[in-house]
C-alpha cells in the first residue's frame, strides 16, 4: 500500500521531475494546521490511486529551493506534475472529492487500456 513519500531538495529532481507518472507535491510544515488536515486525505489517495499518481511531501521549513522557485507562499500548496512539468497548483486544504476532481483528469489511462486489450 503506497504512502506519500517524504522527499527533500536533493531528491526532488529524481522523485518528481523524472517520475514516470503524475506526481502531486505537497509543500507543508509540521506546525501548519491545514497541512495536518490534508495529510490523511493524501494518504488515502496515495493508497487508492497508487497506479495513477505518486504523492510526495516536502517540508518547507527544511527544504526551500523548489518551494521558492515555484512561488509557494502559503501552505499547504500542492503542485501537480505530469511529464516533468507543473500542470496544476492547489493552494489550501480541500476535501478528498474536490482534490480527486482536480487530479483525475491528469491520470494516465494506459493501464486501463492495456487491461482492456488483455481481456479481448
Amino acid at each position: 500500500m503506497a504512502k506519500p513519500l517524504e522527499i527533500n531538495d536533493s531528491t526532488y529532481q529524481t522523485e518528481v521531475i523524472e517520475a514516470d507518472k503524475p506526481v502531486l507535491v505537497d509543500f507543508w510544515a509540521p506546525w501548519c494546521g491545514p497541512c495536518r488536515m490534508v495529510g490523511p486525505i493524501l494518504e488515502e489517495i496515495a493508497a487508492e490511486q497508487e497506479s495513477n499518481i505518486k504523492i510526495v511531501k516536502v517540508n518547507v521549513d527544511e527544504n526551500q529551493q523548489y518551494a521558492s522557485q515555484l512561488g509557494v507562499f502559503n501552505i499547504p500548496t500542492m503542485i501537480l506534475y505530469k511529464g516533468g512539468q507543473p500542470v496544476d497548483k492547489i493552494v489550501g486544504a480541500l476535501p478528498k472529492n474536490q482534490l480527486m476532481d482536480r487530479l483525475s483528469p491528469f491520470f494516465d489511462t494506459e493501464t486501463e487500456k492495456a487491461d482492456e486489450v488483455i481481456a479481448l
